[in-house]
């Protein structure tokens, strides 16, 4: 296996830790807040010893400020030292292929080595937004074609005969240019993850032999469909030999269970208005107590809010060792799901101590 697509594993963790993050912005919480919120906690994590530090990708979401992975991204190569920083992922069909493959080759020029690119092929967003962003006709059924472009574009490796290639168009920074400037390749591309909730990337990125990232956060149903399809059709690549699956989680930890219960509740609040069709908005934990809900809310509610992790560090690590029981993930990935970022930074110190991880491997050097 490529050394630049497993993760680390530090202290007691049966298995790399990693963050996905979407600067959550409670009801009360400004834009500029979460995002230095969101800083703070790349700060720790790299500290903590996790492995990665992922953006999410959303639009016209008032409880979301990640709707830049790459703008973010690009500031947090400067607030750590370590860690491994992606999109978790690039929601592809939004995007010309090689606006992506510009933006992450300018970040793994930035911190060689420690870039991922995680592609998705949902909106990300609700379709009068997703049709806003896209101006045209691209859909999800053309993901395969612009996956296959969006990687010539990282390898500068179009075939003979492609427009692009007569052309002399390609992705900057780049291979093609180390070449068109005579100098040794220096240019070190991203590796490139597939995301998804269902078989369908399951089935491409074992195709391609590419690593895989389950969104269990969002559909904890199909994770056992989903990586058994995944591990049964690997074909070995240059960048694989074997399947490498993430699994991703939504957790909240407090020191109290009942604290933490009431963040993710305030969450799970979130989720249900947007299953039907209202603004993503996560409320305060006392405004979603005190809430009248309808019998249908209730029953969304209760269906989301089963999907989070939540309780004291243990108590949640329990939970997730659990599910490594079932689903031997290579690695973890978990969002902290609630209203304040200040519950969401203390979760995850919380979980980092249950997990045995190290509270300083950068030895005093932080950012």
């Amino acid at each position: 296996m490529a050394t630049s697509i497993a993760g680390t594993r530090y202290g007691a963790a049966p298995v790399p830790l990693s963050i996905l993050d979407f600067a959550m912005a409670g009801k009360g919480v400004s834009p500029r807040s979460a995002l230095a919120d969101s800083i703070e906690l790349a700060r720790l994590v790299d500290r903590r010893g996790f492995s990665r530090y992922w953006i999410a990708e959303h639009h016209a979401m008032p409880g979301v400020t990640t709707s830049s992975p790459a703008m973010l991204l690009a500031r947090l190569v400067g607030e750590t030292r370590r860690i491994r920083l992606g999109a978790g992922g690039m929601m592809l069909p939004n995007f010309p292929p090689l606006v992506v493959a510009e933006q992450f080759g300018l970040l793994a020029s930035f911190a060689p080595g420690r870039i991922d690119l995680g592609i998705g092929r949902a909106p990300g967003t609700d379709m009068n937004t997703a049709a806003a962003l896209r101006r045209g006709d691209i859909g999800m059924e053309d993901f395969p074609a612009q996956l296959e472009e969006l990687l010539h574009f990282l390898d500068g490796d179009f075939p003979e005969g492609h427009p692009y290639r007569k052309g002399e168009v390609y992705a900057v920074p780049g291979p093609k240019q180390d070449e068109e400037n005579g100098i040794a390749r220096s240019f070190e591309r991203p590796p490139v993850w597939l995301l998804g909730s269902s078989d369908y990337s399951a089935r491409l990125a074992a195709k391609r032999g590419f690593p895989f990232a389950f969104a269990a956060h969002l559909a904890d149903q199909n994770v056992m469909i989903a990586l058994k399809t995944y591990r049964d059709s690997f074909r070995p690549s240059a960048v694989l030999d074997r399947p490498y699956v993430i699994a991703s989680f939504g957790v909240m930890a407090a020191d109290d269970h009942e604290e933490a219960s009431r963040q993710a509740w305030a969450y799970s609040h979130a989720m249900m208005r947007m299953t039907t069709r209202r603004s993503f908005v996560v409320p305060t934990p006392e405004e979603a107590e005190t809430y009248e809900y309808t019998p249908t809310e209730l029953r969304i509610m209760h269906m989301w809010n089963a999907k989070i992790m939540s309780g004291t560090g243990p108590q949640v690590v329990e939970k997730l060792n659990a599910w490594q029981d079932r689903v031997k993930a290579d690695e973890f990935m978990i969002l902290n799901l609630g209203h304040s970022q200040s519950a969401i930074y203390r979760s995850t110190e919380l979980i980092a101590d249950a997990y045995g991880m190290p509270k300083d491997v950068l030895g005093g050097d932080a950012a």
